[in-house]
């Protein structure tokens, strides 16, 4: 009989075994219900009054005190979904609870902007750039004028050297250094990222770490008042101190910066001293799971620590012998391993592998050895519990789902039974097929990439990584000598990785897929690495093709598809026919190694299938069009470059390049484009004192049912009264890409009326610091009774030529923790147009992780 009783009581008593039994399953189905109620909170868009969470919460306790006493009686099915339901109620009202105490911490909207004086401890390693630094400020008082103000606890500052909207600004008067106490001016904003579809959400990430505003010092050059002091030197977060002292002495004896931000990232979890392309490296090779400290560094810490403190207690004569070695070995790895974890930042995979030798340990120490199943399942609760918001990053299901995946395999106990040396070997080589098969439709779907040579990279860098880098960096806390040992081993690694990275098809790029292809591939990743006949393991070739290769939704002949992409202050535009790509401008470059092209256009395009740039078009020269074509064109092919650029400018040589003048025309898949803008002799007769925002190059494209877009570039007043001049026929458009981001300059009354647009999309960051869009502009185009919409407020936004219906990817992705939102967007709207000879209107494809296209700031 089932421990459970399914049906009226057993005719005996339970077995200790049974009843033991079942407890562990009501125990895991609560755990799991907890999980999901969890999961059900983290779908909300907006959170609830206090009143029906509490009522919730109460129907809880009541449903699992119900479930637990019903659950030796006759109606213990019943029983067990009352537990079950009780436990997802709670799960849910809990996570409501810890959120909305977050937002309560928000910064009021009256102080954003607003010049504060700020107390408080530098509570983060504080991240370096040519630009400045940025940490994580804990605030211990605050004032706006003179008065004490109550801001969030904890936010995120940057002090950056430069020009910064109206304020000069300068570095630090001496190193920023973690735990140190300052006093100084800073400007604070709740919130706000880009929102683009599969792109990353800072505001989710900023949320989970507790970060409620972000913002700058504001050290003026000669500044008396309000001006930066440094109160104490070493006044809190003491592990903070010690990290930082660790990263100092690394990068002071490790002469190659690379090799240093690795040691750094290993020894004390400072990922981001790593650089932007040794991540690209490592990503590309499939070993950047390596660089950071995960469950593998922790597990093989806690070995080692439990090794040593066991063998010195059984040879130490005045050992307690009431502690046996084993014992004291178990525990001592534990708290080392804890204390390894903290001193490496305490993020999730260490969390995951400390409660999972937490776990062991317990057992162990009560007698008890539950599978490892059980050991993984109660590490997640763990975890959940203490970071409900940890199951929408990915990091958290790669690593709990690759231990799952070598434990539902098993080699090593397969081999285990086998003499000798070699099916050990076998099996380390069987784990690493296993972790590559099943961990590729993650990587898939989380990523859109998967690295063909990671199999290989990691069978070698595994070992050297774990076994020889970590240790040495390790050890060089108490020898630095062993950091320059580690530091050769580091760089050639990195040979070998960066020699696989050049062979044909390292990486594999994949479309988005859609729901039912990653249902499949998943399930293909399980099948291919259980323990099952090889027969019916060839199923999952089948099912993960679908992930492998994902149909891509296309315009239908003689309709587009236009993307405005959420990239902050700038301009950047898909626009897609049934089978060609067009890119208008690229976006802002934020700062050496960062840029729009690299973190918002390749993203994208790659999420929706684009896999060759048939023309790019760079508007003019401004960096905040053109920052990030350079990052474009190394990671996808560009067949064509058409521009306003100068003669000798650098970018013109990405592609063959045609300068664009007014007239030129083409056809595309039954769509009609043309440049309007700038004529031929003012292209020509341009020099280096005239204004790049006067050549803008102005495209027009219309669909064969009419629709048609209109996009600007940084034209001004002059050029618009031109256009009206002697393109007027050509204007009216159905979309218009509002010119130089709603700037005063541009968006004459007469040039509105002349488009006479049925919406209008200013692409500009959140609270611009040139005040785009400007409120006289905004009026204008009330007054044309023209709806506005603003990247700020929309994300990205897209919209179909077939059905005139664009998209916001901040309203169809809205959750609690996103920004609140401003005035000028709209989630989904008809955009009034001439009559669509399409017999039926359909539904646009799904963007990069959800509809709409999505921009960075």
């Amino acid at each position: 009989m089932a421990p459970l009783a399914l049906q009226p009581a057993p005719p005996g008593p339970l077995s200790s075994a049974q009843a033991a039994f079942g407890r562990v399953w009501w125990a895991a189905c609560a755990a799991l219900a907890w999980v999901a109620g969890s999961a059900a909170q983290l779908g909300m868009a907006a959170l609830w009054a206090p009143a029906p969470v509490a009522g919730i919460a109460a129907l809880g306790v009541l449903l699992v005190l119900l479930g637990l006493r019903g659950r030796c009686t006759r109606w213990a099915l019943a029983a067990l979904a009352a537990l079950a339901l009780g436990a997802a109620a709670l799960g849910f009202a809990s996570t409501h609870a810890r959120a909305a105490a977050q937002l309560a911490e928000a910064l009021p909207p009256a102080l954003e902007g607003q010049d504060l004086l700020v107390r408080g401890t530098v509570a983060s390693l504080p991240r370096e750039s040519l630009q400045g630094v940025r940490f994580e400020f804990a605030i211990e008082a605050a004032w706006h004028r003179g008065q004490p103000v109550v801001v969030p606890d904890r936010v995120s500052l940057g002090w950056f050297r430069g020009i910064e909207t109206d304020a000069l600004l300068s570095a630090p008067p001496q190193p920023v250094r973690a735990g140190q106490r300052w006093q100084f001016t800073v400007r604070l904003a709740q919130p706000h990222g880009a929102m683009n579809p599969h792109g990353f959400d800072l505001e989710l990430w900023l949320f989970e770490q507790g970060l409620r505003a972000t913002g700058s010092v504001r050290e003026r050059p000669g500044q008396a008042e309000g001006a930066a002091r440094l109160l104490d030197a070493a006044a809190a977060h003491p592990v903070e101190r010690l990290r930082q002292a660790v990263r100092d002495a690394i990068q002071a004896r490790v002469a190659d910066p690379g090799a240093a931000g690795v040691l750094a990232a290993l020894a004390v979890g400072d990922q981001a001293a790593i650089a932007r392309d040794d991540w690209a490296l490592f990503r590309d090779t499939g070993v950047a799971h390596l660089m950071s400290i995960s469950g593998l560094h922790v597990t093989m810490f806690a070995w080692l620590a439990g090794a040593v403190v066991g063998a010195l207690w059984r040879r130490h004569p005045s050992a307690p012998r009431w502690l046996p070695a084993p014992v004291a070995g178990r525990w001592a790895g534990l708290v080392l391993a804890a204390a390894y974890a903290l001193l490496a930042g305490w993020g999730v995979p260490a969390q995951r592998t400390v409660a999972m030798i937490a776990v062991v340990v317990l057992l162990r120490q009560a007698g008890r050895r539950w599978p490892l199943a059980g050991v993984l399942g109660a590490a997640g609760l763990v975890v959940l519990v203490a970071d409900p918001w940890a199951m929408l990053m990915p990091g958290f299901w790669l690593s709990f789902v690759a231990v799952g995946l070598l434990a539902a395999s098993g080699p090593l106990q397969a081999s285990s039974t086998q003499a000798g040396r070699w099916p050990w070997l076998r099996a380390a080589f069987v784990q690493q097929a296993v972790a590559t098969v099943g961990l590729a439709p993650l990587s898939l779907l989380f990523f859109q990439q998967l690295s063909v040579v990671g199999f290989a990279a990691n069978l070698v860098a595994i070992p050297v990584v774990t076994l020889i880098v970590t240790p040495l960096a390790l050890l060089g806390v108490l020898l630095p000598p062993l950091w320059s040992l580690a530091a050769g081993v580091v760089h050639l690694l990195g040979a070998g990785l960066a020699w696989l990275a050049a062979t044909p098809l390292a990486v594999w790029h994949a479309a988005a897929a859609p729901p039912w292809a990653v249902a499949a591939g998943l399930l293909g990743a399980v099948v291919a690495v259980l323990p099952w006949p090889w027969r019916l393991r060839l199923l999952a070739v089948p099912l993960m093709l679908p992930l492998l290769a994902p149909p891509v939704a296309r315009p239908a002949h003689g309709g587009f598809e236009l993307v405005g992409a959420d990239v902050g202050q700038g301009t950047a535009v898909l626009l897609r026919t049934a089978r060609h790509a067009l890119v208008f401008d690229a976006g802002a470059a934020w700062s050496p190694g960062s840029d729009a092209g690299d973190r918002v256009l390749v993203p994208l395009l790659r999420a929706v299938g684009v896999a060759r740039i048939d023309r790019l078009v760079l508007s003019h020269r401004d960096t905040d069009h053109t920052g990030g074509a350079a990052s474009l064109a190394r990671a996808l092919p560009v067949a064509a470059l058409m521009s306003s650029l100068e003669p000798g400018h650098p970018l013109r040589a990405l592609a063959p390049h045609t300068p664009c003048t007014a007239g030129q025309r083409w056809h595309w898949d039954g769509v009609d484009f043309e440049i309007l803008h700038p004529p031929a002799a003012a292209l020509a007769a341009a020099s280096e004192r005239t204004r790049a925002n006067t050549l803008s190059c102005v495209l027009r494209v219309q669909a064969a049912h009419g629709a048609s877009v209109l996009l600007t570039g940084d034209i001004e007043a002059a050029q618009e009264a031109a256009l009206v001049r002697d393109a007027g026929s050509s204007l009216p458009s159905t979309v218009l890409w509002v010119p130089h981001h709603g700037s005063n300059t541009s968006s004459t009354a007469d040039f509105i009326a002349a488009v006479a647009p049925r919406v209008a999309v200013v692409q500009a960051a959140h609270r611009s610091r040139f005040g785009h869009p400007a409120p006289a502009v905004m009026g204008r185009y009330a007054a044309a009774g023209v709806p506005v919409l603003t990247s700020a407020a929309c994300g990205a936004w897209r919209w179909h030529s077939e059905t005139a219906t664009g998209r916001c990817t901040r309203q169809e992705r809205r959750r609690y923790w996103h920004h609140p939102g401003e005035p000028g967007s709209e989630p989904s709207r008809r955009v009034p147009g001439p009559e669509i000879a399409s017999p039926r209107c359909r539904p646009g494809p799904a963007g990069e992780s959800v509809p709409c296209p999505s921009m960075s700031r």
